[in-house]
């Protein structure tokens, strides 16, 4: 449930204005990181009162854009089970569904600073989630007992960065495709299949 700044929850209707607002404004932000809330409010198609009333600032609604975007990336990887799931399916549909939801919210997560508090913590727990489920795919074998777990972190976010500009180029391009592109470039590299080098 969506809260207002002072924590308390909102009406339904309440609610749905205030999602309409932060995913107006990821696309209004996304193509004008300069636009105003007065812009973001015609977008959304509210006054621009409303849009002051439920944020006091445009950063106080970038906080918020935020804290929305990476709950959803937290669900999305909860749907995931990387706690249950076998190793192998969940680290592919964790990728698939981080995919998905990143791409709807490029401009927000790539911001260079979290100041919210529910977006830090949530930032952190998807971090501790993902260091989990690289545990239980080296766990499975599926990474060298000696694969330096930090270094395979970075590289997969890296990779997942890359699949979400291809989906960018390429807005019909399935996410499980792309996702089983990361696995594979994760776990086999892009040398020839059982290649062990020179």
């Amino acid at each position: 449930m969506t809260e207002t700044t002072s924590g308390r929850p909102l009406r339904a209707d309440a609610e749905r204005t205030v999602r309409t607002i932060l995913e107006v404004a990821e696309r209004v932000l996304g193509e004008d990181p300069a636009a105003s809330l007065g812009q973001i409010a015609a977008a959304a198609g509210v006054a621009r009162t409303t849009v002051h009333r439920r944020f006091a600032s445009r950063e106080a609604l970038i906080d918020a854009m935020a804290a929305h975007a990476f709950r959803q990336v937290e669900e999305a990887i909860d749907i995931g089970r990387p706690e249950t799931a076998p190793p192998l399916v969940a680290l592919h549909q964790i990728t698939a569904n981080v995919i998905q939801i990143k791409s709807g919210w490029r401009y927000t997560v790539g911001q260079p600073q979290l100041r919210d508090p529910v977006a830090i913590a949530a930032h952190d727990r998807i971090f501790n989630k993902g260091d989990l489920l690289m545990r239980r795919v080296q766990q499975a074998g599926l990474l060298r007992p000696d694969a330096d777990l930090g270094w395979a972190r970075r590289v997969y976010h890296a990779l997942i960065e890359q699949a979400i500009l291809e989906q960018a180029d390429n807005p019909t391009t399935d996410p499980d495709t792309l996702a089983a592109a990361v696995v594979d470039a994760l776990l086999h590299g892009l040398g020839p299949k059982g290649s062990k080098g020179n």
